[in-house]
């Protein structure tokens, strides 16, 4: 039978939207809809339970009843919730490790395209930094609980259970649930898991009706920051300024005349003095974005079903681009009943990806446009593309496809066959396997033609001189990927309570492998560009083709014991061995262990202590691993081909002159090398009061990692001769503090409610040893340190007059206007040794979130603010007469008549020392606080699109990065540079629609 009806809150009536609703005992359930209204299929002996976080839960018996309204009061806390952990489930209330999790509707909130960016400033110990807005490559990078290692510190992705998966390109409307283990909890994945580890759960079938729901949105991008730069008139002048500081007795106006001066600054010659702005000239004020899914759910007691089939289109910002990213995804969620015992599960999803470029990088582009002279022209006054900035660039055409193309297609398939038995004579025993298949393949196609520009020798009939630019003619590149990843596990769990003590037992095996295979083609001098083809490239010399392949394989065994008892002691024992590829010692373990103690509920508490509706604590230990060890760049795999190199062509071999392939060994091999381990150590709180309306959590950690891989510089010379091997010598230490504050409400009056949740996170870490180089003084070692932490002369103002110069130790050829040095040795020289080893890296030490959303009838609105301190950004750009200035820096400049300014005088690429130097002067402060995400809906009126079989009719709007508000100006203070493309302010409009 089918049950309908309508939840209400107790304090204003209003209804409740996204309430829990599920039949006791089963997996049987459904959410209400933004009117608060549900519909589920039961039977007549089920019992319903009500649930949402900061509301009573309530249970009820449907008998004979097909409509059942129900009211729910505030007061309850999420302490039911059901968090997904490894290889199983938890309630919130049983956890005694350091998880945090978000809820699949939230994330849907951003209009990004990119998956990773809707997690910024949303979970707590979760730090994300993004560095680039380019349409495709547009991703945050995430690091739980800050950086842990010099290697890799990315962590593991877990989807639908399994392990290395990709986040990026999920689309938020599948979401089911977000988690993220920061502690010992993560143990369980072993080597995998010293980094933590993110899992996610799609979005599955319910019983009821089929529901279809249409979600459609279309915006606008605009980067966040377009930097400011100087016009022609002061960048004419501040040239005339360098030649003068070079050479005092030709005056200062060795370049330019005043008259030239003059022309630029008041646009009478367009010709001859042009005053181009590059980046308004080749940035359009806008770039569509647009988005569409269309899912659909539903089921029986046998068969439940969620399909979701996605488009998404993002453009560039680039007037008559060649830069643009699609994707197309679909994904099947199936749930079976064999039997009372037997489910089986069968999901698919697949993904196309499309980036399509011009051959000119994004970097290349955005350097030209920081070089672009503003006295040159991008355009001519008649139309034609202007001459190059250097070696043939003009951002106008080279991000265009006037240059030819670059087109990379990835498609994706992702399989997962899950069966579930449960052992009918003994109760609580069950076995679950895992069967997956991920595919993917990839097509690049490089075609790369020359490109034209124009020049102008002055004559007066303005005619222009067409040119040729880039290759002399065509050439063709094609690269193809053929990969695959096979996954399987299972495990047995074993679950009872008996008279209050709580036991839960879970082993498992698991198996990964998978295969890389690539291959590359190139032709060049192609005779025409109409055919794009390899067969009609030259050969010989003139072409070359490669390829190769690679595998991979892991192989564990776990395991997971818990004990609960009264719901008051908890204690938890988790352990993976784990043999990895990666090494010729293969097998290691990795063990945790966390108790928890709810003195909530003990009676000395709760007679004395009645302000507090929880309050646990927890602690935990345990050791992870860490297999994908890199350095320099490069993935240390156990390594027997690669240390080995071949010699090609003009070998001898007894005096005969003939062509062989010799193989020599090019480095000393090491092979003791192995994982890293990390030593995790957490403490913590779970607190809530005020009628559960008001939680508190907060955690302390210290994570030390040991067995990093790096090359000894002290102990061994460097006349060893061969390039000596990285060993596992390094230590970090990582430690710091995270917390989370919420607060649910609703009015008294009226039909408003509300939450607002805080939270932040602080990681500091210090390298504890690398093999310092000998001699150094210790101001300017690395050990104590933060990773990244550069090594910089420290800027001490700047010079005013020349006596300021001769008042201080000074670098050579210092003149007014420079930048003075700290001696820091005091010993009145201006060396390398007055270097000093800074205290902060790029990456901030601290960052945080504050989240709100206001309900008012079928209005809502909820925002999203995020932050980050603590990092800093070396800007420095190449200005002179190669390139532009910023205009703060050039208006304000230090000139003879204007000796107190805080910027240095005009300067010449990296002609002076203080710009051929690293030095904190070019160290910005890239603090900020942004107002990340907003969305306002409203639902229209039930009554109204109930009678045209509507369920719920939304429209909204939302944005991304709508405001910043940070110290640094010339640029966006999550980038490090202005040559890199810029982060994108979005502004999005869209409906759901649900029947």
């Amino acid at each position: 039978m089918t049950v309908t009806g309508t939840v209400t809150g107790a304090e204003d009536d209003a209804p409740v939207p996204g309430v829990n609703i599920l039949e006791k005992g089963t997996t049987n359930g459904t959410i209400t809809s933004a009117n608060g209204t549900y519909s589920i299929t039961v039977g007549t002996d089920a019992v319903l339970m009500f649930s949402f976080i900061g509301m009573v839960t309530q249970e009820v018996t449907v008998g004979a009843q097909t409509l059942i309204d129900m009211v729910l009061s505030s007061g309850a806390t999420d302490l039911e919730e059901i968090v997904v952990i490894g290889y199983g489930t938890a309630a919130k209330a049983s956890l005694t490790g350091a998880v945090a999790s978000v809820r699949g509707d939230e994330l849907k909130q951003s209009p990004s395209t990119n998956f990773s960016n809707t997690l910024v400033g949303r979970v707590p110990g979760l730090f994300a930094y993004n560095r680039s807005g380019e349409p495709g490559y547009d991703g945050a990078t995430l690091r739980i609980r800050g950086a842990n290692t010099l290697g890799d510190n990315n962590p593991l992705v877990v989807i639908d259970g399994i392990p290395n998966r990709s986040l990026e390109r999920l689309d938020p409307a599948m979401i089911e649930s977000f988690v993220v283990l920061k502690d010992a909890s993560a143990a369980i994945y072993g080597t995998q898991a010293a980094n933590g580890v993110i899992l996610i759960t799609t979005k599955r079938g319910r019983v009821g009706k089929p529901t279809i729901t249409l979600d459609m949105n279309v915006g606008g991008q605009q980067p966040t920051v377009i930097p400011d730069m100087a016009d022609a008139a002061t960048y004419s002048t501040m040239l005339n300024e360098i030649s003068y500081y070079n050479n005092p007795g030709g005056g200062l106006n060795q370049v330019y005349t005043p008259a030239d001066i003059q022309a630029y600054a008041d646009g009478s010659d367009p010709w001859g003095h042009p005053n181009t702005d590059w980046f308004n000239t080749v940035f359009k004020p806008w770039s569509l974005q647009h988005y569409e899914n269309v899912s659909v759910r539903g089921g029986s007691d046998r068969l439940k079903y969620y399909m979701s089939f996605g488009n998404k289109f993002q453009d560039a910002v680039y007037y008559n681009s060649a830069t643009y990213y699609s994707q197309q995804d679909f994904r099947s969620n199936i749930d079976g009943k064999i039997t009372e015992n037997i489910d089986i599960s069968f999901d698919v999803a697949g993904r196309s990806e499309n980036r399509h470029f011009p051959t000119v990088s994004q970097w290349d582009s955005f350097r030209m446009l920081m070089r672009g002279k503003p006295n040159m022209p991008a355009f001519w006054p008649n139309g034609d593309p202007g001459p190059d900035i250097e070696y043939g660039h003009n951002p106008s055409v080279t991000t265009t496809d006037a240059t030819g193309y670059n087109d990379d297609k990835n498609y994706y398939l992702e399989t997962n066959l899950r069966l579930n038995v449960k052992i009918p004579w003994v109760e609580g025993l069950a076995v679950q396997g895992n069967f997956s298949y991920d595919k993917r393949f990839r097509y690049q196609k490089v075609w790369q033609t020359p490109w034209y520009l124009y020049t102008w020798d002055g004559n007066p009939e303005h005619i222009t001189e067409k040119g040729q630019r880039g290759l002399a003619a065509p050439q063709l590149t094609q690269r193809a990927n053929d990969d695959y990843k096979l996954t399987y596990n299972a495990y047995i769990t074993y679950d009872r309570v008996m008279s209050g003590h709580t036991i839960k037992v879970m082993l498992g095996t698991e198996n990964q492998k998978g295969l890389n295979n690539w291959m590359y083609a190139f032709r060049k001098n192609y005779v025409s560009s109409e055919i794009e083809q390899l067969f009609a490239g030259a050969t010989d010399q003139f072409m070359s083709n490669d390829g190769s392949a690679s595998q991979f394989a892991r192989r564990s065994y776990f395991g997971r014991f818990n004990y609960n008892y009264a719901n008051k002691y908890l204690v938890e024992f988790v352990a993976r061995y784990d043999g990895s590829y990666m090494f010729d010692d293969a097998w290691g373990l990795f063990p945790g262990i966390s108790v928890g103690w709810r003195i909530v509920d003990e009676a000395f508490w709760a007679n004395n202590i009645a302000f507090f509706d929880e309050f646990k604590i927890r602690g935990s230990w345990g050791q992870t691993g860490n297999d994908r060890i890199y350095y320099d760049g490069s993935l240390q795999e156990y390594k027997y081909l690669t240390l080995y190199g071949f010699v090609n062509n003009r070998s001898y071999v007894y005096n005969v002159n003939e062509d062989n392939k010799l193989l020599y060994e090019q480095a000393v091999p090491n092979p003791n090398v192995t994982w890293e381990v990390a030593s995790q150590f957490n403490v913590g709180i779970n607190t809530a009061f005020l009628n559960n309306q008001m939680t508190f959590e907060a955690d302390y950690f210290h994570n030390l990692r040991t067995n990093i891989l790096w090359r000894r510089n002290a102990s061994v010379p460097s006349s060893a001769g061969l390039s000596l091997p990285p060993e596992n010598i390094g230590e970090v230490l990582n430690q710091g503090f995270e917390f989370v504050l919420g607060y649910n409400g609703s009015s008294g009056t009226g039909n408003v409610r509300y939450n607002i949740s805080l939270n932040g996170s602080y990681a500091h870490n210090e390298i504890l040893f690398w093999d310092e180089t000998p001699g150094i003084p210790e101001y300017q070692q690395s050990t104590g340190a933060p990773m990244g932490a550069a090594l910089y002369y420290e800027a001490d103002g700047i010079f005013v007059d020349q006596a300021d110069v001769d008042a201080y130790p000074h670098w050579a050829g210092a003149q007014p206007g420079d930048v003075r040095f700290r001696d820091v040795n005091d010993d009145g020289v201006i060396d390398g040794l007055d270097r000093v080893r800074q205290d902060k890296s790029g990456l901030p030490f601290f960052t945080g979130g504050l989240s709100a959303s206001v309900y008012v009838g079928n209005f809502d609105v909820s925002i999203l603010f995020q932050g980050t301190t603590g990092a800093v950004a070396y800007i420095n750009p190449e200005s002179g007469e190669i390139g532009n200035y910023y205009n703060d820096q050039a208006v304000n400049r230090w000139t003879p008549t204007n000796p107190s300014s805080e910027y240095p005088r005009a300067w010449n690429r990296d002609n002076e020392y203080w710009r051929s130097q690293g030095n904190t002067y070019w160290l910005h402060n890239t603090n900020y606080l942004r107002l990340k995400n907003i969305e306002i809906g409203y639902n229209l009126p039930s009554k109204a699109v109930n009678s045209i079989g509507i369920e719920e009719f939304r429209i909204y709007a939302n944005a991304l990065n709508l405001f910043t508000f940070s110290p640094e100006k010339l640029i966006d203070p999550e980038l490090t540079s202005g040559q890199a493309y810029p982060l994108q302010r979005i502004i999005n409009f869209g409906l759901t629609i649900t029947f």
